[in-house]
């Protein structure tokens, strides 16, 4: 359990699962490399009993590029076969449907049952095995319905492919309609875990780095496994993205190919919602990638959400059908912003690491840090326990007026708004006499949207803190990078 960081109460709910006295279905999903079978080995090591991953759709050729070609229905149940042959079955005939596998895999299974002892089956990446016209999941069904779910059995499956997963199993209202006993999603690392991540590397890094490397690898342990402890972040990034063996210069692709059945409509989704801060509406959405408002859509959508890319909310101000959808993954919006369809010269980042491009970059992506973990800057605050929502509020300005837009409103049932600031830079922020202007008016063009019993607590959270001097007084709280590894 020692190779394992955070995770805590995924763990936990894993070995309680395991000592239950009943035939157990776990699903787990999260997005491609945050861990999901990492996790089911070290929580389960040396209580597996069967385990087989399904054969990728994604191949990788010397050129750097991304193929996609799905293996076929042979090609997994051979490889199903070749599972059943490592874990003990002595049979030489590939089976030629999944009725038969999983029959061979019940006989497997009943040759190495011992004493009632519990017996744990993991079929990792299961939605691959779901070829075209296989019929995999009713012989999945079968396996479950008829035989498994009677049994002392612990069936674990994993997927990256949140939406085949979400569709057939969580949400399924055919054979597997209420069959799964427990669900876990797993989302990318918090800063808190990124930091000890780090630190069992070796990896010398201030909490100001940590950060940084977050805005670029959206605390995916699998990206952060690339990191060298010889290098500076920097140069780490310019290695990773740029360098002669780009690790991740490709990663976009796959994530999408990997997870999605039509992953140039979820890439044309994603990239759009980049080019917004705020986000989109679904009519939005459909209108400027020019596709049809159907089921589908919702359905990637919601994908999109569960797997941690997006964020689902309604702004401040608005009716609650007008959902905007947001890019929240750091990863995406890095690899959009400086990435994709781009081309850059090798040692791109640490050339131009203090240019106003990247500094400008910094601000955005901190406020998406910030977002993202909003628990912690609520504890913070001492609001933990408070019920409260946050929202994003924006407003045009107009011949009179000037517009504003306040990225973070955290509105509490006790009466107060926090109205929240997010600075990134690498000392003190300074309050100039413009900056408290444009505060003061935000704060009066938002009063006059609240309640009268409103009150509201300007809030900033930045890297090292506040300069003092006749303005800095003006936010009621004043937060640094320390709260958000909590």
């Amino acid at each position: 359990m020692s190779n394992i960081i955070g995770r805590e109460q995924e763990i936990k709910e894993l070995h309680k699962l395991y000592n239950s006295k009943k035939a157990e279905f776990v699903a787990i999903y999260g997005r491609r490399r945050v861990g999901k079978t990492f996790l089911v080995d070290e929580s389960l090591k040396g209580l597996i009993t069967f385990r087989h991953a399904g054969l990728s759709p994604v191949q990788e050729n010397n050129k750097s590029d991304v193929q996609v070609s799905s293996a076929s229905m042979k090609q997994q149940l051979k490889h199903f076969h070749l599972s059943l042959k490592l874990h003990g079955h002595k049979g030489n005939k590939v089976p030629t449907s999944w009725l038969d596998a999983f029959f061979l895999l019940e006989q497997l299974l009943l040759e190495k049952e011992a004493n009632g002892k519990r017996q744990v089956v993991f079929l990792d990446e299961l939605p691959w095995m779901d070829t075209p016209r296989s019929s995999f999941l009713v012989a999945f069904e079968a396996f479950w319905n008829t035989w498994a779910c009677h049994r002392n059995i612990m069936l674990v499956v994993c997927g990256s492919a949140n939406s085949w997963v979400l569709d057939n199993l969580i949400n399924d209202h055919g054979g597997l309609y209420g069959r799964i006993t427990h669900e876990i999603r797993l989302s990318p690392f918090t800063l808190r875990e990124c930091k000890k991540f780090y630190k069992s590397h070796n990896m010398a890094m201030s909490d100001y780095d940590v950060v940084q490397s977050y805005m670029v690898l959206g605390g995916v342990p699998y990206y952060m496994g690339y990191m060298k402890r010889e290098l500076s972040v920097a140069q780490n990034i310019d290695e990773l993205f740029w360098g002669k063996n780009s690790r991740l210069h490709n990663e976009f692709d796959r994530l999408f190919h990997a997870a999605f059945d039509s992953p140039e409509v979820v890439k044309k989704i994603v990239i759009l919602l980049a080019s917004r801060h705020k986000g989109f509406t679904r009519q939005e959405i459909i209108e400027k990638c020019k596709i049809s408002d159907s089921g589908q859509l919702s359905k990637r959508l919601r994908a999109l959400v569960e797997s941690d890319f997006v964020t689902q909310y309604v702004p401040f101000d608005c009716k609650k059908k007008d959902i905007h959808y947001k890019l929240s993954d750091p990863f995406c919006l890095f690899y959009i912003h400086f990435v994709l369809d781009k081309v850059k010269a090798p040692g791109f980042w640490t050339s131009n690491i203090n240019s106003q491009q990247i500094a400008s970059w910094r601000g955005i992506a901190f406020e998406e840090v910030c977002m993202n973990h909003v628990a912690q800057i609520k504890n913070a605050l001492s609001i933990g326990g408070v019920a409260s929502e946050q929202s994003a509020w924006a407003q045009q300005g107009d011949d009179e007026t000037a517009g504003t837009q306040i990225d973070l409103l955290i509105i509490r049932k006790d009466n107060m708004v926090n109205m929240c600031e997010m600075k990134f830079y690498g000392d003190k922020f300074e309050v100039d006499k413009e900056y408290d202007k444009k505060l003061r008016h935000r704060m009066t063009l938002l009063a006059e949207k609240l309640p009268k019993t409103h009150g509201i607590h300007p809030t900033i959270i930045t890297t090292f803190g506040l300069k003092k001097n006749i303005y800095s007084n003006i936010f009621v709280h004043q937060l640094t990078l320390e709260c958000l590894f909590k």
